[in-house]
């Protein structure tokens, strides 16, 4: 296959810069496999669409205020702070790379300081490594950094104005475990009003965690599909959301995936045909002729043309129907990637 096949035109004012004035306000496009069939409604009325016996699965990864920006002299570099290593060492992403050397002190804010090294062998050229002279980095960030925005939102450098609202609304209202560089976007639309009315209506949920990292947002650089390889990404199964898997699938109930992460988590711990609880780690790059093991419906932003995240949703609903969807999305004037509408796949 050729990811060619995958594009679509797509306005550039179409692109979300700014969340909807509430969570729950955003447009929602329902695609029925079954039918062929495409309609639109608002995302309040997502209980409605459930039968009551679904297992809805979530992912309860916490993003983390990881962009911030230093000093090496008077040249100022961005970084996003992607995993700690160990404490006080940072594995990060800066950009300009080439101003950072080994051996630079880098300032932060808050009197935050560091040194940079060289990052692991066969790292991107982005990549660094800072080690600190503290070891809660995290608890600084905490109050001088910036929610990790994707590069499609435009922001300027450290837009305090923006900085509270982008860190609450960036963030899904079930968040508990930190280490997220980019939210599981799918999450955003839901309030507690709407988790209320889906447990009102007797439907059984379970949460698992993929921290979100640059996998998700890699790009293609290969034209050929099968060429592409995926990062890697950690994820968890609580034994709670194994057994409700389990139970959904002997049952012969759907189960409902909220988003791109809680698909491959599922699917990469589901290999066998029941999932396995506990830690592990992801490159499954999911393309059309997968098969899937355990996720039967999708809820999920719009995504970007010719991306990862367009070919698992591709290869869930079949690539005519979700390119179809698309275009009438565009048409529609629909709000796309991840302060955007979305899209529930039936």
């Amino acid at each position: 296959m050729n990811i060619q096949e995958f594009d679509f035109d797509l306005p550039p004012e179409l692109i979300a810069q700014h969340p909807a004035a509430r969570r729950d306000e955003s447009r929602m496009m329902v695609v029925d496999r079954a039918a062929g069939r495409i309609s639109h409604r608002m995302f309040r009325d997502f209980p409605d669409w459930l039968r009551g016996d679904e297992l809805l699965v979530l992912n309860d990864a916490k993003v983390i205020p990881a962009k911030a920006w230093g000093k090496r002299g008077a040249a100022t570099v961005e970084f996003l702070f992607l995993k700690e290593i160990e404490p006080g060492l940072w594995d990060v992403l800066c950009k300009p790379a080439r101003r950072i050397r080994p051996g630079d002190e880098i300032v932060f804010a808050d009197d935050l300081k560091g040194t940079a090294e060289m990052p692991a062998p066969g790292s991107d050229e982005g990549r660094r490594r800072i080690r600190f002279g503290m070891p809660d980095v995290l608890g600084r960030l905490k109050r001088i950094g910036f929610a990790p925005l994707p590069p499609y939102i435009k922001r300027a450098k450290a837009d305090r104005g923006e900085r509270e609202r982008d860190l609450e609304r960036y963030q899904t209202v079930f968040a508990s475990r930190e280490g997220a560089i980019a939210a599981p976007t799918a999450g955003l639309h839901f309030t507690p009003e709407v988790l209320e009315r889906i447990r009102a209506k007797g439907v059984e949920s379970a949460r698992v965690t993929l921290h979100v990292g640059l996998a998700t947002f890699q790009p293609m650089r290969t034209d050929r599909i099968e060429d592409h390889r995926m990062l890697e990404e950690s994820y968890d199964v609580p034994g709670e959301a194994a057994d409700a898997v389990d139970r959904a699938k002997a049952g012969g109930r759907p189960v409902l995936a909220v988003g791109t992460t809680v698909v491959r988590t599922l699917e990469s711990a589901g290999r066998s045909g029941r999932l396995a609880p506990g830690p592990g780690v992801t490159s499954l790059f999911i393309t059309p002729g997968f098969e899937f093991k355990i996720v039967d419906r999708l809820l999920t932003n719009f995504h970007l043309p010719r991306s990862t995240l367009l070919l698992l949703v591709s290869s869930l609903a079949g690539r005519e129907l979700i390119l179809s969807a698309y275009r009438e999305a565009v048409r529609e004037r629909y709000r796309f990637f991840s302060y955007g509408d979305c899209m529930l796949i039936l």
